[in-house]
């Protein structure tokens, strides 16, 4: 049983939706074969030397994790594309390239995050060249520490505000960079996450039909993961509530 899930945008503050990946990593990921975390797990991360300490019980629980035998791998999103290889190395997970082909219960998937899929939003495109460069990305971890947090609390508040102003189509993903990805790399089956709209579509790359789901993102009433192998295919299942 491979086990998929994204967005989960974990505060670096006491919240339920922490307690509820601690929850995960403990019960199901610990019967999972693999895990797959398909970015925005933090909801924002500002340089490994920060995120360690802000997020230490996460961490904690990730190295436990791989250290029972479950491989875990991480992609990043528009949110935690800082994670490094400190934390690869204080986790155990192995960070991962976005798009990745992988074989889920004997269909090869492609894996994304979903963000490169959002070809309409031309803004958020630029931003994100930039924000992937080595360049910035080594001038800003080379900030002080508060600093870094007042520059992601800002660019979350700002963000906020440019989805309210945005049609919501820009905001999805673009059909025609769907089918060329999916064409590009040889695949019928894509699962994603980043748009926040959950849903099994169906859909054809050239000739061929194929799939795509997009993962949900997480809230305090619907912590949801995909589980895939291949007896049941694609399952999509809840955590369960915290036991009174």
């Amino acid at each position: 049983m491979i086990l998929l899930l994204s967005d989960l945008h974990l505060p670096n503050e006491s919240s339920p939706l922490r307690e509820g990946f601690l929850r995960f990593l403990a019960g199901p990921a610990r019967r999972a074969q693999a895990v797959y975390i398909l970015g925005d797990l933090f909801e924002y991360w500002v340089g490994d030397d920060v995120g360690l300490e802000d997020y230490a019980p996460e961490i904690a629980a990730l190295r436990a994790l791989t250290a029972s035998g479950v491989a875990v791998f991480f992609m990043a999103g528009n949110r935690d594309f800082l994670v490094g290889q400190r934390f690869a190395r204080a986790t155990g997970v192995r960070i991962v390239d976005d798009p990745l082909v992988v074989e889920l219960g004997g269909v090869a998937t492609l894996l994304s995050h979903g963000d490169l899929l959002c070809s309409d939003d031309r803004g958020y495109q630029r931003w994100r060249r930039l924000a992937h460069s080595r360049l910035a990305q080594w001038l800003f971890l080379r900030l002080p520490k508060a600093r870094r947090h007042a520059i992601a609390g800002g660019l979350r508040r700002q963000s906020g505000a440019g989805k309210r102003n945005k049609p919501a189509a820009i905001m999805d993903v673009n059909a025609q960079t769907v089918q060329a990805t999916l064409r590009r790399h040889g695949v019928t089956r894509l699962i994603h996450g980043h748009t926040h709209r959950p849903a099994d579509h169906l859909l054809r790359a050239g000739t061929r039909r194929a799939t795509r789901l997009v993962l949900a993102d997480w809230h305090e009433d619907r912590m949801e993961y995909l589980a895939v192998d291949a007896a049941q295919g694609c399952v999509r299942r809840r955590l369960d509530a915290p036991s009174v």
